[in-house]
């Protein structure tokens, strides 16, 4: 099925400099810079032009209550100011080790989901919008969870059923399962779910006879997932799902959590197999939003995002970068701690070597299961 893309000014990339200067703190896996990596590299590349590009809003509290608790906003704000009782804090899931207390604790949320919800209003009449900083799936709606104090992807969701678009069609390939869009719409079956994610992982969620009720289709996948069975899922569970329901709006979350550089997933994909799905997606639905989510590796999380930003505003792809472009992955570190220096192709390249292999039994299997429902 291709749709018809409604005629607009082009593919947009939301994004804000918050990313730039703040941090979870120095032992925390998002102490490495991505979107701000990804902005650099596109404009290195010339990719982002002024009238491609929209700084992402801050969403006021007001509108965040659209799905998150007031009570639990006010004291995410409050915790930010430091004025936060600290024996509270642990009921709404924060100052801990994954949700710590940091100077943009609100802002740098908020400004994700302002990111998303304008991308939602913006694709009223069709097109295609890239926000790497949005995709934190895992927020619930009165609590941080698993890095997430929002959960933009809902929040998006929200306002393009607020539209007045009858399906929506929500697509994650992170390496962690979606548990928190699956707790906003699992059972609506105006909202067709989709999740590729490690079996065994965090949050232990996404189990593949979870059918929430209908509308998700979870596909756990072993540990070494290679490009040639994300082909097979992508061709053989996500395109005929999509198909099937034809949906008016499609949400992808490309968390680079699933590539093999990884350090918090076993996983084995390029960069290669983000390219391919997001090619495919793009003509599944007439306005289609892509969000980053998880990554933890600031080369590998930065080229990926910055080829699906290449995939979805038509740009071609070098086979060795320029110079001012190496020059922004040469100056990245992890921050801290005593992980390997990257490969020199993460350095030169924007495309990774191809990660091609056998397809396992398990993978046939399980998708012959989600083909049969």
């Amino acid at each position: 099925m291709t749709v018809t893309v409604t005629a607009g000014a082009g593919p947009l990339f939301i994004g804000s400099d918050i990313y730039r200067g703040s941090s979870y703190g120095a032992h925390h896996p998002l102490r490495v810079p991505r979107v701000s990596v990804v902005m650099d590299l596109a404009r290195s590349l010339g990719w982002l032009p002024p009238a491609r590009f929209r700084c992402a809003p801050r969403a006021k509290p007001a509108a965040l209550t659209l799905w998150h608790d007031p009570g639990y906003l006010s004291v995410l704000q409050a915790a930010e100011n430091g004025a936060a009782d600290p024996s509270a804090l642990a009921g709404f899931g924060l100052g801990t080790l994954s949700n710590p207390v940091f100077p943009e604790m609100f802002r740098r949320p908020a400004t994700g989901a302002g990111g998303v919800m304008l991308a939602a209003e913006l694709l009223r009449d069709g097109g295609a919008i890239h926000v790497p900083g949005g995709g934190t799936h895992h927020g619930m709606p009165g609590r941080a969870n698993g890095f997430c104090y929002l959960n933009d992807p809902v929040l998006g969701m929200l306002v393009l059923r607020r539209m007045g678009l009858g399906r929506v069609a929500y697509v994650d390939i992170d390496a962690h399962h979606c548990d928190g869009v699956d707790h906003a719409f699992a059972g609506d079956p105006a909202m067709l779910l989709i999740s590729v994610h490690e079996e065994g992982r965090w949050p232990f969620t996404g189990r593949l006879d979870d059918d929430g009720g209908g509308n998700c289709f979870n596909l756990p996948v072993p540990r070494g997932f290679n490009d040639t069975e994300m082909r097979a899922v992508l061709h053989r569970l996500i395109l005929p799902r999509l198909q099937a329901f034809r949906p008016d709006a499609l949400v992808v979350q490309c968390g680079a959590d699933a590539l093999a550089e990884d350090p918090l997933s076993r996983l084995s994909l390029s960069n290669n197999a983000y390219f391919e799905a997001v090619s495919a997606l793009r003509p599944m639905a007439p306005r289609v939003l892509v969000l980053g989510g998880g990554g933890y590796n600031p080369w590998s999380v930065g080229r990926c995002w910055a080829g699906v930003w290449a995939v979805l505003s038509g740009q071609e792809i070098p086979d060795r970068l320029p110079a001012e472009a190496q020059a922004v992955l040469a100056a990245l570190d992890w921050g801290s701690g005593t992980r390997p220096a990257p490969a020199p192709h993460m350095i030169d390249s924007l495309r990774d070597p191809p990660r091609e292999g056998p397809i396992r039994p398990e993978i046939h299997e399980r998708l012959a299961r989600l083909a049969a429902r």
